[in-house]
């Protein structure tokens, strides 16, 4: 699939919704959004066909979808999708991190999965036009934001196996409280030695439903064993660490260094992971992106060498791992140890250059509402 970048901005047209809640039924879902339980008012679509290239960008009101029972997305799952944020600062200003990068994997994702690829230029613009409508939903309470999710699907009628020659752009939004209602601690971690995530030469590096509908098997088995993630190690050899079902793995050495799996093309490409290892190396800490065999994890942590293992991601940002289990009575780490100190404080930096409580050194931030 060729790349579609127009040297010409799209022209987004507004339909405003006729059902947009009122202030009180708004505020009242702000209090308490959960996360993905409730979106706005609207939604902005843009239309792509392999004669026209993009076009008919719309901020629309937010509603169901019309799609043909042939249409090919639910037949061969062409699709990718990404996540971001929206921030409400202090001033009451909202901005979003690292847009660049997002719209950046999303060209990415579109390459391996054969779909047309959105300029990052009309990537970001169509978040700037939702909030031009829907700012309001973006809530103050601390740690809060809004979700933000674009996606794209073949939305062609054709049973065929071939690339779809008609694709939909969506981008819609919703109000996130904060990830951790009871603060942030350790969590524990499901190894799964039975489900792979992802293979060499196939999409482990898209950010595709695909790969994270294959993770849910696993997840379940996580669930019933009392972890909140699982783990999957490589689908060659079972013995390296990648990633979990939606985030990316650090180790913290003793003596400061941090270890991370390196990409190799079945690991998603975090824009945490990557923001984290900036800040990391920032402080003039030694970051190593490498392969790294679980039975590291195993020994490192009974040693004492591995002081520290956190993951991190979009919806969480850096979350702490305090144990890995698995079958036949395997046990990693201390349930009931304290989150770990470097851990909490890149947490708090990166948090804190998102809601605009530290100077944005790097340029990571732009502003949705000016």
């Amino acid at each position: 699939m060729s790349t579609e970048t127009s040297s010409f901005p799209l022209n987004f047209a507004l339909t405003p919704s006729t059902s947009a809640r009122a202030e009180a039924a708004r505020e009242e879902i702000l209090a308490d959004p959960g996360f993905g339980k409730h979106f706005t008012d609207h939604m902005v679509s843009i239309d792509w066909t392999i004669e026209q290239g993009w076009h008919n960008a719309h901020v629309q009101p937010y509603g169901p979808l019309t799609l043909d029972p042939a249409a090919s997305v639910l037949h061969y799952g062409q699709e990718i999708f990404e996540g971001l944020k929206a921030y409400r600062h202090a001033d009451d200003s909202i901005w979003t991190f690292r847009p660049e990068a997002n719209a950046l994997r999303l060209q990415r994702s579109a390459r391996r999965m054969a779909l047309p690829e959105l300029s990052v230029a009309d990537f970001i613009e169509s978040i700037k036009q939702l909030i031009a409508v829907d700012g309001k939903w973006v809530p103050a309470a601390p740690e809060t934001s809004l979700y933000l999710r674009p996606f794209m699907i073949a939305n062609e009628t054709f049973l065929g196996v071939r690339a779809a020659h008609k694709v939909g752009y969506y981008l819609i939004a919703s109000p996130a409280g904060a990830y951790f209602a009871q603060g942030v601690a350790p969590v524990k971690i499901w190894l799964t030695t039975e489900y792979s995530r992802a293979g060499k030469g196939g999409t482990g590096a898209a950010k595709c439903g695909g790969n994270y509908a294959s993770s849910l098997l696993a997840q379940v088995e996580a669930y019933e064993n009392g972890c909140a993630q699982v783990l999957f190690l490589d689908s060659e050899t079972h013995t390296n660490v990648e990633e979990l079902g939606g985030m990316n793995v650090f180790f913290v050495h003793k003596d400061g260094k941090i270890v991370t799996p390196k990409l190799t093309g079945t690991i998603l490409e975090g824009i945490t992971r990557e923001s984290v290892i900036t800040l990391a190396r920032d402080r003039g800490l030694e970051v190593e992106e490498r392969t790294v065999p679980i039975s590291e994890w195993k020994e490192g942590v009974a040693s004492g060498q591995i002081t520290e293992v956190f993951a991190c991601g979009t919806a969480a940002v850096i979350t702490p791992i305090g144990q890995l289990i698995g079958a036949n009575g395997l046990a990693v780490g201390n349930p009931d140890a304290p989150a770990g100190e470097l851990t909490m404080s890149l947490r708090k930096e990166l948090t804190d250059i998102q809601y605009g409580r530290l100077p944005d050194r790097h340029g990571w931030m732009t502003r949705l509402d000016a």
